[in-house]
Formats: structure tokens, sequence, C-alpha cells
């Protein structure tokens, strides 16, 4: 069986009967699993999953790639829905992350402990199809930005480290299919960590505008790294338009947009 993943929120929609929101939400059809990667921002992703005829209630597993309110603000929705699946996430997941010093941008606390919330260390194998990495001793070859992007430690704010963040490595046919929800450890790293031939996800790249020299630059060095490794690309969400545009320009076919309410076959 062919792997199927269908968006089921992003900031855009490829078609006007479909929610979009600053978020993302995956449907992802293995051989042996159906599973739910993020749950958006609110609960709009499950009434695209109605629209689409996904059957959240039939979903075996879900993965919450970091704790970030625009990738997990619709758990609460999820477990209403489906009575069964494991929501698995890191054991970072609930820290205290913000935007600067004034914005709370992480999880619902009040969902912390959940029954069907199983915390994840530096790697969980699930079974010979899935695999779940956080990478957080991994080295990085290029350095990780935070774009204002804070934790808190007491009443201090640090620039984020990101190490509530995991991935999802999908053995199917023969291929490596890594699903990321925002990458942000850095796309370039997260490519020479896993050599993915698929790779799903946000590039956390929407604060670069390509008509800044110093931001051209850096978008012209990751398109030829990116076309270097042979991986082929699906990405949305954080990536940002703009660059997107310019990544899609110079590597054609191998980076496509992923929308809501879009599917692809691999």
């Amino acid at each position: 069986m062919a792997l199927k993943i269908t968006c089921l929120m992003e900031n855009t929609a490829c078609d006007p009967q479909f929610a979009a929101e600053h978020g993302l939400s995956l449907y992802i059809e293995t051989e042996k699993h159906k599973l739910l990667f993020d749950m958006g921002q609110t609960d709009a992703f499950a009434e695209n999953a109605l629209r689409l005829g996904v059957d959240l209630a039939g979903v075996d597993a879900a993965i919450l790639s970091h704790g970030h309110y625009d990738h997990g603000g619709g758990m609460d929705r999820f477990l209403a829905i489906n009575d069964h699946a494991t929501v698995y996430h890191s054991q970072h997941a609930f820290g205290e992350h913000w935007h600067g010093d004034s914005k709370y941008i992480g999880l619902d606390r009040a969902l912390q402990g959940h029954a069907r919330l199983q915390q994840v260390g530096d790697e969980l194998l699930m079974d010979d199809e899935l695999s779940l990495h956080s990478c957080r001793e991994r080295p990085c070859k290029y350095p990780i930005e935070s774009f204002g992007l804070t934790r808190r430690e007491g009443e201090t704010f640090l620039p984020e480290t990101f190490d509530h963040e995991q991935y999802l490595l999908i053995r199917c046919d023969g291929k490596r299919v890594l699903i990321s929800g925002c990458s942000h450890k850095g796309i370039a790293n997260i490519v020479d960590w896993f050599h993915p031939d698929v790779l799903v996800g946000g590039f956390h790249l929407m604060k670069l505008d390509p008509a800044q020299p110093a931001d051209k630059q850096r978008l012209e060095a990751l398109a030829a790294e990116l076309l270097a490794s042979g991986t082929q690309f699906y990405t949305g969400h954080c990536t940002g338009e703009p660059a997107y545009a310019f990544l899609k320009e110079r590597m054609g076919e191998r980076l496509e947009y992923l929308s809501a309410g879009r599917s692809v076959t691999i």
C-alpha cells in the first residue's frame, strides 16, 4: 500500500470549502496505521476532516510534533472524537514556551497528564514502520535560530532550544519518509541527520525576506543544500509564502506546497 498524507490544516487552503488558519495537522495512512500528526490551532482541523471524509475516530495513534499552540490547540477536540488513540508527545512539550517575554504560545496545561497522553524521551521505536526522534543530542552542522521564540525558566526568558520538538520517521516500501512540524532545529540539519527520501513539514523561514540581500543569500544557500540532498520536499505552514516562492523557483518539482484539503501519495 502506498503512503498517503492528507493536510487537514495549514495556513492556506486549496479550496474555499476548507478552513485555513496558522497551524498544521496531517492525516497519514500507512500500510499498518492511520495516524494524526498535529492538531492545528483550533477545532477547525476536525471540520476539514469531515469535509474530506477522514474518520478521526479511526485514528490509531497521534503524534504532537512540539509544544506550540498552533500544533496542539485542537488536541482536546481530537481526544473527544477519538476514544482510544494514544497521543505521543515530547517529555518537554508542556514546558514554558513563549514568544519574547509577553506571549505564551504553549499548550493547554489542563491536558497535561491526561491518561491518553504518552511522554516520549529522545527516541521511541513504535514498530518496524514508525519511530519518533528528538535529535536533542545530535550535533548541528548549521546553527539553530530562535527567531524571537523563548523558553521561560523561573522569571528569566532564554532563547528557545526546541528540546520539545520531535520527528516521525516512516519506513514504507524501502523509502524513508520524515514528517516534521516546523523544523525549528533547522531544515538543513534535519536533512543532514536523517537523509530522508521524502520530507513533509514546515521549514520555519517565515521571518526571512527574499527582498533583503542577507536573507536572499541564506535562501540561495539553503536551496542548494536541499537540492544536493536528493530529498523530495512537501512544505507549508511556517515556511512562509515569500520564502516558498523563492525556493520553488530554484528547486522546481523537488519542492511542493501542501495546503489544507490537499493529499499526496508517496
